[in-house]
Parts: structure tokens; C-alpha cells; sequence
């Protein structure tokens, strides 16, 4: 019942409005239906460990479409069509919500396993990378430990975190809000000790805001941020590109050695949290279009379109420098 739902803290439906008393379309009662079933049966194998909703185990197709009176194809058909996702993607993100809520209330990482119903360690760190976007473990220590000073500062585009452990810059985003940023970085390390203070945070936030007017091309500077063992050799790798130049997804997947894993570049990229200094707006998709940005297509373009005219002008400098040395 929708009551029992959200007395459990589940926010309704957006889709099916279970709430609703209007007369619906039997097909999208057919999908509600469905989901009930999977989320009752990931919360019951939740309860005795046993992480039965794998796929191939009892809620399959066949079984959900008889429940519905439908056959698996046009279970899954009409699935995709009303949620935009398959029954087994929604079990997937069902369990890995479960598991999410289970390590923040600092749960080990066993224990939020099986009682988020997956039935294997292996299963769950298939899925960790591109759905946790760490191991469990980081995933739960969520900053644990770390004590981040930031200030937020004016810039060419827009307002700029910085923030710092004393070992390197954990956090540098860009946006319009204070609020909203400061928002971002306690959402990244929810369990880091976070203070606004700027003391000792001068030198880099000026090394960055030279860099972002064209001053100071070379931004090295140290970085503290957790991250998988994948994600960072994405990040050392977006550091090599030059200033004023692009790379492909698919060019910095070959580098790094791993030439199928563009998606898992693409994810890297998005999720980057020290912005600039890992210049992740450098990659580009295979037709030279802009793809997402985390901190909006239109900064993407601004820093691009900066980076090359700066570029350019760099390059004319350097070979009328050339020239005149050489008729002298």
C-alpha cells in the first residue's frame, strides 16, 4: 500500500501515482505491479540474506510477466516503455539504493551487502565502479577522516570552490550559488570534517584563477580525492593534455590501455570533483561535439574557446620571437 511505502520513507511514484484514483491504462497497472513485486522481493531477501534477484534466479521475465498476465517479451517491451528502463536495470538500481542507504548509516560493507539482496561480493563490485563510483568500501568511509577547509571565490566563470585537505585540492567546482556548491561538497565527502576557511587556501585559489585568465597555462598542482584505481589513471591521463588542446573519449581509453572502456572514460570525466586541474572539458566526442558536462556544457565552451584563443596567441608570440632572433 502506498501508506506502508512512505511510512518506510519510499517517495511515490512519479510514473505510475499510486495515489492516484483516476482509472489507468491497464498496461502501466501491468508495470506498477511489476515494480511492487521486485522491490517486496529485494526487501524480503534483504531480510534473510539470501540475494535471490539476480536475473536468473526466481523474478525472472516469466515469472513477473505471469504475475501480470503478460508474456516476457511484452513484459519487457511495455517496461521499457513506461519506466525507460528493463525490470532487471530497475532491480539493479532498487539494490543499489538499498546498498547506498546501508553504508551511509555505516553499515560494513558485508552487512549492506546481502541485506541490500545481492548474492555474491563479486556481483555487487561488477557494479560498484560505474554505480558507486568507488568500491564499497570508499563509498562508505565517505570522507571519513578527511578534514576539507574550502572558501568559495569569484572567477571568469562564475563563482569557484576550492577545497583542501593539507595534502592536496579534494574539491574545485564551478557554479552560480554558494549555497549549491557548498551543497556538492558535503554530498562528496558526507563524513569528512568541512569547514569555511580559506586560511592557507590563497596560494592555489590564486594559481587557479590566473590559470582560468589565461596567466599561468601549466595548472600542477596536488590533488587529495578518492577515487578508484580506473578513475585515476583517467585523471592522469586528462592532465597530460596539453593547454589548448582536445582529446577523444575513445583517445583517452586507448592510452590508458583499456580501448572498450570509453563509457567508463565518459563516467570518469562526469565525475570528476577537482575541475580544471583535472581538465576533463579537454575530451570531446569522436565528432568534435561537446558531450555533459558536470558543470554546465556552456562553462565547457567558454573554457575551450579560452584555452585555444589563448593557444593561438601563445604560438604567434612564441614564432614572431623566432623570427626576430633569427634576423638578428
Amino acid at each position: 500500500m502506498p501508506e506502508a511505502a512512505e511510512q518506510k520513507g519510499f517517495r511515490a511514484c512519479r510514473r505510475c501515482h499510486p495515489r492516484a484514483t483516476r482509472l489507468r491504462d491497464p498496461l502501466t497497472e501491468a508495470v506498477a505491479r511489476v515494480c511492487r513485486a521486485i522491490e517486496g522481493q529485494i526487501d524480503a531477501d534483504g531480510a534473510n540474506g539470501s540475494g535471490v534477484v539476480e536475473g536468473e534466479t526466481r523474478l525472472t521475465l516469466n515469472a513477473l510477466g505471469a504475475l501480470v498476465g503478460l508474456g516476457s517479451y511484452q513484459l519487457e517491451r511495455t517496461f521499457r516503455k513506461v519506466m525507460g528502463i528493463s525490470p532487471r536495470q530497475y532491480a539493479d538500481a532498487q539494490r543499489m539504493r538499498r546498498l547506498k542507504s546501508k553504508l551511509k548509516k555505516g553499515d560494513d560493507v558485508t552487512t549492506a551487502l546481502y541485506d541490500a539482496g545481492f548474492g555474491s561480493s563479486s556481483r555487487l563490485y561488477e557494479r560498484a565502479p560505474s554505480q558507486l563510483g568507488m568500491t564499497p568500501a570508499t563509498y562508505r568511509q565517505g570522507g571519513a577522516g578527511m578534514k576539507i577547509n574550502y572558501t568559495v571565490v569569484s572567477s571568469p566563470l562564475g563563482r569557484l570552490l576550492v577545497g583542501a585537505t593539507a595534502r592536496g585540492i579534494s574539491a574545485l567546482y564551478l557554479g552560480k550559488v554558494d549555497v549549491t556548491l557548498e551543497s556538492a561538497l558535503r554530498e562528496e565527502y558526507p563524513r569528512a570534517e568541512i569547514r569555511r576557511d580559506r586560511n592557507g587556501l590563497e596560494g592555489w585559489v590564486k594559481q587557479i584563477l590566473e590559470h582560468l585568465r589565461g596567466r599561468e597555462p601549466n595548472l600542477d598542482l596536488p590533488t587529495d580525492v578518492q577515487a578508484t584505481a580506473f578513475r585515476r589513471r583517467v585523471w592522469e591521463e586528462l592532465r597530460k593534455i596539453p593547454y589548448g588542446a582536445t582529446r577523444t573519449y575513445s583517445q583517452v581509453a586507448q592510452a590508458i590501455g583499456k580501448p572498450r572502456a570509453i563509457r567508463a572514460v565518459a563516467r570518469a570525466c562526469a565525475t570528476n570533483p577537482v575541475s580544471v586541474i583535472v581538465p576533463c572539458h579537454r575530451v570531446v566526442r569522436q565528432d568534435g561535439n561537446l558531450a555533459g558536462y558536470r558543470w554546465g556544457l556552456d562553462r565547457k565552451q567558454t573554457l575551450l574557446e579560452h584555452e585555444s584563443l589563448q593557444g593561438e596567441s601563445r604560438a604567434s608570440s612564441a614564432k614572431k620571437s623566432g623570427g626576430t632572433k633569427a634576423q638578428s
